[in-house]
């Protein structure tokens, strides 16, 4: 089994803020006002990603604050395009929340950026599953509200061909549920992973490297191993105060020990 280790951009949503972010949303809207002017685009995009890259990483998840539909011009994209092909990195998903009336847009991105895989949210699934079938592509629905696998079921409903499950560890945690046992539960649906610890159950949802926190992150990695699950994994931190670069590169590290 050959899964592709990604590490997940939004990682770096303090960045812009000098991790001193007030909220996702602080960190957030700093991100999309660093990254839309397109005289700027490349420069500032060309330093995340060598960055990443330097980590070790040879492929991402490209979150939507750093090529965002609601601005990415298609010059844009031919940058992100450029820039990524300079640095060696894939891209596993695009990772970003679909509003209505994006889906053929963010479709449109996705496949400039060579993934037909779509991790995160959508606010309009009846509007949007149409589209990804006439564009095929597919949507990993991200859990954060869902407090069971039942509960993300229902929304994959009878789109299964073009919906599925982009499993958050961490989320699953703070939901109070087993984040291996939902990977068990939703096992032929799944889609992608983003494979995170959280320090507790319930709000604040707090980040932190693996093995500091309540997730059973090898446990979890085994699970996808007993399932079959032979795609991609992202790394993903995401600390409000600190830059997550070292702790990345070191999980990046026992991710591969336990894939081998």
């Amino acid at each position: 089994m050959t899964n592709v280790v990604s590490f997940m951009t939004a990682n770096y949503v303090a960045r812009q803020t000098g991790y001193a972010m007030h909220g996702w949303g602080h960190g957030d809207r700093a991100a999309n006002e660093w990254f839309a002017p397109l005289e700027t685009y490349e420069q500032r995009l060309g330093e995340l990603t060598s960055d990443i890259r330097a980590l070790g990483f040879d492929a991402i998840d490209l979150w939507g604050a750093h090529l965002h539909q609601s601005w990415a011009t298609d010059e844009h994209v031919e940058t992100a395009r450029s820039v990524l092909a300079r640095d060696g990195l894939s891209v596993s998903s695009y990772a970003t929340y679909v509003g209505a009336g994006e889906a053929e847009r963010v479709c449109e991105i996705a496949g400039a950026l060579g993934t037909s895989l779509l991790g995160g949210m959508a606010s309009d699934l009846p509007g949007a599953v149409p589209v990804l079938r006439e564009r095929g592509v597919k949507l990993g629905i991200e859990n954060h509200p869902e407090k069971t696998p039942r509960e993300l079921l229902a929304k994959i409903g009878d789109d299964a061909d073009v919906l599925g499950a982009t499993i958050d560890t961490g989320w699953w945690a703070t939901q109070g549920y087993d984040a291996a046992q939902a990977i068990e539960e939703l096992a032929e649906h799944v889609l992608h992973v983003h494979l995170k610890d959280v320090l507790a159950v319930g709000e604040p949802h707090e980040t932190c490297a693996w093995g500091e926190g309540i997730v059973p992150i090898e446990e979890c990695v085994r699970a996808l191993q007993r399932v079959g699950y032979a795609g991609g994994i992202a790394v993903e931190h995401e600390p409000e105060t600190s830059d997550p670069s070292d702790e990345c590169a070191a999980m990046l590290g026992r991710l591969k020990a336990w894939l081998a």
